[in-house]
C-alpha cells in the first residue's frame, strides 16, 4: 500500500479538482495567432514568454498559445468555448473579421453557441448560456 504525505491510502484517493488553470492551443504562427487573439477576439495579453508562451484573460480563466509544445499538432485539439454576455454583437464583430463559422450560431434553448477556427485550424466556440 502506497502512502500520501498525510498517511492516507493514495490508490483509495479520489483527485479533487478545482477548476481550470489554463486551456492551451498549439500554433506554428505565433504573430498571426497572437494577432487573432488578441486584435479580432479582443481578449487582453496578460503574459508572454519570448514569444513562444502567450497567455491571454478570459475572464477567470487563460487561454494560451505556444509554438513550443513538442509533438502537439495545431488544428488537432479540443476547443475551448469562450463565453460572452453580447453573443449576437460579437459574432457579428468576428463576421466582419473574416472569421469563418463551421457551425453558424445556434439557440439550443439552453445556450447559444457557434463553432470557429483561429488562424491555425484549432477550434474555438463562442458561448453564450441563458439565464436560468
Amino acid at each position: 500500500m502506497t502512502t500520501g504525505a498525510g498517511g492516507g491510502n493514495l490508490a483509495a484517493m479520489k483527485p479533487r479538482f478545482t477548476g481550470i488553470s489554463f486551456f492551451v492551443y498549439p500554433v506554428r504562427d505565433m504573430a498571426r495567432a497572437r494577432s487573432f487573439y488578441g486584435t479580432v477576439l479582443g481578449l487582453t495579453e496578460s503574459a508572454n514568454w519570448e514569444d513562444k508562451w502567450i497567455e491571454f484573460d478570459v475572464g477567470p480563466a487563460t487561454l494560451a498559445i505556444t509554438s513550443f509544445m513538442e509533438g502537439a499538432v495545431p488544428g488537432h485539439a479540443a476547443a475551448a468555448a469562450l463565453e460572452t454576455d453580447d453573443f449576437d454583437n460579437v459574432a457579428a464583430h468576428l463576421k466582419q473579421q473574416g472569421v469563418k463559422f463551421l457551425t453558424e450560431p445556434v439557440d439550443t434553448g439552453v445556450c447559444k453557441f457557434a463553432r470557429f477556427e483561429d488562424p491555425e485550424g484549432n477550434h474555438l466556440v463562442l458561448h453564450r448560456k441563458h439565464a436560468s
